[in-house]
Parts: C-alpha cells; sequence; structure tokens
C-alpha cells in the first residue's frame, strides 16, 4: 500500500468510473485497475462492486473509505509541516468564505498570496455560516470568514468588523426607490432565503415573532447567485449584505433598502479549526485575513453611506 494507490482508490470513489479516474489522471486505465487489484489483494476483500454505469463502494470499501481519507489528509498536512519547518510558507489552506464576500476576498487573497506567498496553494470553499462550522469541526477547513447575529461571535473566533443587512429588491420594483424599510414592512412580501437552520432565518423569524408579523417565504436556496436571479426577475425579493450585491446594484439591475427598526447588524468574524493546529501557510493566510476582509468592510460601509 501506498500513498498513490490511496489517491487512486478516492478517485474512483468520487467518479463512480474507473475509465473517468484514469482519464482525470492521464494514465492507462489498465494501471488504474491494477492499483484497486493491489489494494483489494492486500486488504482481502473487494472495494468496488460494478454497476450499469460504472463502480460504486462495497460494504468493505465504504468502511474503509473514511479511514482512507483521513490518512490522506494526514499526509498532506504532514509534508506542510516538513515544509514549516523550513521557514518558508507553502502547502494546501482550505479556506471557507461566505458567498457574499467570495468574489472579493478571494481576489485579494489571492493577488497577495502569488506576490508574497507562491508556495501557498489555496483551497477555498463557499458556503453559509452553518457549513463552513461543520467543516471547521471536522478539520476539513482550516479557517473561515463567517457571520453571527445577536449575541456575536464565539469564544474562539476574532471580530472582523460588522455590516448591515438589506432588503433586495428588483431595480424596476416600487420600493426601489426607497432607501430604508422597517422590519414589519416585510410582511407579506414575497422572499427567497436560504432554508433553516440558518443564522438569518433564525434572527428574521425572532424578530418577526416579536413584530408579531408572518414572512412569506416563497423560495428557499443554498445559492447566492440564483437568489439574486430571481430578485431581478422582479418574483420575489432577498436579504444580503451589500457586499453580495455592490456590481449588481452598479448595474443598475438591483436595488438594496436598509433593514431598520430594528436593523439587522452582521458580525463578520473568523474562526480556526479545533480538529489540527494551523500550519505555518495557515497561520500567513490567517494574517492576511485580518487585514483583507476589515478592509472590504470599510469599503462597504463607505459605499452605503454615499
Amino acid at each position: 500500500m501506498n500513498i498513490k494507490q490511496l489517491e487512486t482508490l478516492v478517485l474512483v470513489a468520487e467518479l463512480g468510473s474507473l475509465s473517468r479516474a484514469a482519464k482525470a489522471t492521464g494514465v492507462a486505465q489498465s494501471l488504474v485497475s491494477r492499483s484497486i487489484g493491489q489494494l483489494e489483494a492486500e486488504w482481502g476483500d473487494r472495494l468496488f462492486e460494478r454497476t450499469g454505469r460504472g463502480v460504486v463502494l462495497s460494504e468493505f470499501g465504504r468502511r474503509v473509505f473514511p479511514q482512507v481519507q483521513l490518512l490522506l489528509a494526514q499526509s498532506v498536512r504532514l509534508q506542510d509541516e516538513v515544509k514549516d519547518a523550513a521557514g518558508v510558507p507553502s502547502g494546501v489552506v482550505h479556506v471557507g468564505v461566505l458567498p457574499s464576500m467570495a468574489r472579493r476576498v478571494v481576489t485579494q487573497l489571492f493577488e497577495d498570496t502569488q506576490t508574497r506567498a507562491p508556495g501557498v496553494l489555496l483551497h477555498i470553499s463557499e458556503g453559509f455560516s452553518g457549513q463552513l462550522d461543520e467543516q471547521l469541526a471536522s478539520g476539513r477547513l482550516d479557517m473561515a470568514v463567517i457571520n453571527r447575529y445577536g449575541h456575536g461571535p464565539r469564544q474562539d473566533e476574532d471580530i472582523l468588523g460588522e455590516v448591515a443587512t438589506y432588503l433586495i429588491c428588483a431595480a424596476a420594483h416600487p420600493l426601489a426607490k426607497r432607501q430604508k424599510i422597517n422590519l414589519r414592512e416585510l410582511a407579506g412580501l414575497p422572499l427567497v432565503l436560504p432554508p433553516a437552520p440558518n443564522g438569518l432565518r433564525s434572527i428574521l423569524d425572532q424578530h418577526a415573532r416579536q413584530q408579531a408579523i408572518a414572512l412569506n417565504v416563497v423560495l428557499e436556496v443554498e445559492s447566492l447567485a440564483t437568489m439574486k436571479e430571481v430578485a431581478m426577475g422582479g418574483h420575489a425579493m432577498t436579504i444580503l449584505p451589500m457586499l453580495g450585491v455592490d456590481n449588481e446594484i452598479r448595474a443598475g439591475q438591483l436595488a438594496a433598502l436598509e433593514i431598520r427598526d430594528p436593523a439587522i447588524p452582521r458580525t463578520i468574524a473568523i474562526g480556526v479549526t479545533r480538529h489540527h493546529p494551523l500550519s505555518r501557510a495557515s497561520r500567513y493566510v490567517l494574517s492576511r485575513l485580518h487585514d483583507v476582509v476589515p478592509a472590504l468592510i470599510a469599503s462597504e460601509t463607505r459605499n452605503a453611506a454615499r
């Protein structure tokens, strides 16, 4: 057994096909089959079962697959730690980012690391805060930029700033002429929002109960792009920070009304995994995020005030 064989096993499992795995790695299918066969001979059981559309993990394969993934992750981490010992930031850093901030944060962070730490490879995952929390807890992410409502960040998180929350509608909608809207006025408006459980949904539901109003959620979507498309179509409205829609507002496609009375501030924070210690490369990226994200938040605040 070697690392290359384990990587082949994972690739075949993810793609569900020996031929697709061979194509992805640029080797002959016979070599992929031989690699899997060697593992099966060594471990004494079949890893895959054939189906009409390819292969799937066998019962034995499903049992050992999580351990194989863990071993490969530890192998990558070991390589990073060896490079750390040389004093040069290098290796893969897994960063989670909110969809509303991803475009701006990732672009600046990538430009920064390419210039100052070219040995660092960023692996970016977009997701809402609940999804990123799960990935931090499991160790799939080294760090994540997340938002919190109500009581603010958790004990192991650093605050990077605070942004307002806006009702987003089509530029042609009658409400688009306004700059602000009271939360009570959301009652009955067709809304497209992320599905619960979700931090925004929780705080909105809490305020709705306090205001004795009913929110009209007509569509649940786990995609920022889709929420914006639906809002641009005029069929529903969504609720987002300004950073998530600044391009569309400048293009005259969407309008933003700041939600007030009560306001719904979003605390932007950064959290790190407790699953494993951060590598030198991860610590470098973490320090850069502490500069990049507050600068973006300050820029949003200035633009919103104009």
